[in-house]
């Protein structure tokens, strides 16, 4: 267990990191140096010698090693992002950048996405510091810029640029795993990322024949884009079960004394309605999927445009981009281009390893009455950029949640928070797996 001032450090480390404001507008609009600093110095505290990273000017990232005991041992990677995404102040009950402790909640933007983990890993740096202690493993700790853009400025340029000081990882912990899951019933399910669904943002782009708005049209661009869009946001894509998600989909029907029938799709959705609550777990990952989000065309309304756009969401499963390529030829017909506005890799990280076994006696250790799942984000995290150098990434940045509080709302939701508690249940349970990892 961490020591109590890395458990009350954890509360104020977050609440300093959400004061910098770190808002990732996108286009490069954002400037992550000065929480970058103070990370830095907060690590430099601890006898290890940070350094600061910058594809473009304020773009800051941190990269430090904590070395092991266990030369011959491969690397773990530990990071976190320092971005945020825009918050609207009038929305909010509390000001998002004033990282105000309340009722025993840490409020702000950032607070679980990510700045509290970050919080977490210099706390308990600091705490090791204090004590004499050193991981089996090295330990290299990573605070990006940019996760929530392109990640260029951040992840990608340290993977591409300065893949030497990443040099012997083999695996990596990131965010979003390990969090307390209320399925409504009484039980505290604690999901564990083992994978990430591949990201495929299109830009599509209908050409026609540009015209008065009042003559007939058969080549109107609008009305091409218009038919793909709505055949892409009706399709019903086939099930593509995972190993990740099939570990997952057995172990909650175990969890529940239900039947798994995970040979066709009619057997998953019946099992995903008597999971409850727990089949958002999963749900979103069982497919691909392509959501249609922005459209433009024209500029008056009685001038038919020669050219029409629209941007989809699109995600598919590790093995499925194949699908998924073919799947939008054929959704968007000849009469439509599309092309990757953003493109990512899917991951799929084994189960069957010792690091994820230490990850979940970890968890149980601090939450005896708890469920570890492995889950598949159906987003996407930093770790796709560090799966370049075959580091093998898995989302584990715990916390005990209360009943009621609804961890998923908080990603670029309004009125963003984290209990304290919550917070030092994080430090405990990540200081007693970095020890044994």
């Amino acid at each position: 267990m961490a020591d109590a001032q890395a458990r009350d450090e954890v509360v104020r480390f977050t609440s300093d990191l959400i004061r910098i404001d770190t808002t990732n507008r996108g286009g490069g609009d954002c400037r992550e140096r000065p929480a970058a600093e103070y990370a830095a110095a907060l690590l430099a505290d601890t006898g290890v010698e940070p350094v600061l990273l910058e594809r473009t000017p304020g773009r800051a990232n941190v990269v430090a090693r904590i070395e092991g005991t266990d030369p011959s041992a491969d690397a773990l990677l530990v990071h976190g992002h320092l971005d945020v995404v825009p918050a609207e102040a009038a929305d909010w009950s509390v000001h998002p950048f004033s990282g105000e402790v309340r009722d025993g909640v840490v409020w702000g933007r950032g607070a679980v996405d990510m700045k509290n983990m970050d919080a977490m890993i210099l706390a308990v740096l600091r705490s090791w510091a204090r004590e004499g202690v050193r991981p089996r493993r090295d330990l290299v700790v990573a605070f990006t810029a940019d996760e929530e853009a392109s990640a260029e400025d951040g992840s990608g340029f340290l993977a591409d640029r300065h893949a030497a000081l990443f040099e012997g990882c083999t695996e990596a912990i990131g965010e979003s795993g390990a969090f307390t899951f209320h399925d409504g019933a009484g039980r505290e399910i604690y999901p564990i990322a083992a994978g990430e669904r591949g990201t495929g943002w299109l830009k599509l782009t209908a050409r026609g024949r540009a015209g008065h708005g009042s003559k007939v049209n058969r080549d109107n661009a609008v009305t091409r884009l218009a038919a793909a869009v709505t055949r892409i946001g009706e399709h019903r894509w086939p099930l593509r079960l995972t190993p990740t998600v099939r570990a997952a989909l057995t172990e909650l029907a175990a969890l529940y004394g239900v039947d798994a029938d995970l040979s066709d799709a009619a057997g998953v959705d019946a099992l995903l309605d008597k999971l409850g609550p727990a089949a958002s777990l999963v749900e979103a990952t069982v497919r691909n999927s392509a959501n249609p989000t922005m459209l433009s065309a024209g500029y008056k309304v009685n001038v038919i445009p020669g050219e029409a756009t629209a941007f989809v969401d699109g995600r598919f499963l590790p093995g499925g981009e194949d699908e998924f390529r073919t799947t939008l030829d054929d959704l968007t017909g000849p009469d439509v281009d599309w092309e990757f506005h953003h493109r990512e890799v899917a991951l799929q990280a084994p189960l069957d390893t010792p690091l994820y076994a230490q990850m979940r006696a970890a968890v149980e250790e601090f939450a005896p009455e708890g469920h570890v799942v492995p889950y598949c984000m159906s987003g996407g995290t930093d770790a796709k950029q560090f799966s370049r150098l075959g580091i093998t990434g898995y989302g584990f940045a715990p916390l005990r949640l209360p009943v009621g509080f609804d961890y998923q709302a908080m990603f670029h939701g309004v009125d963003e928070r984290v209990p304290v508690e919550a917070l030092r249940f994080g430090v405990d349970v990540l200081d007693r797996f970095l020890r044994t990892a």
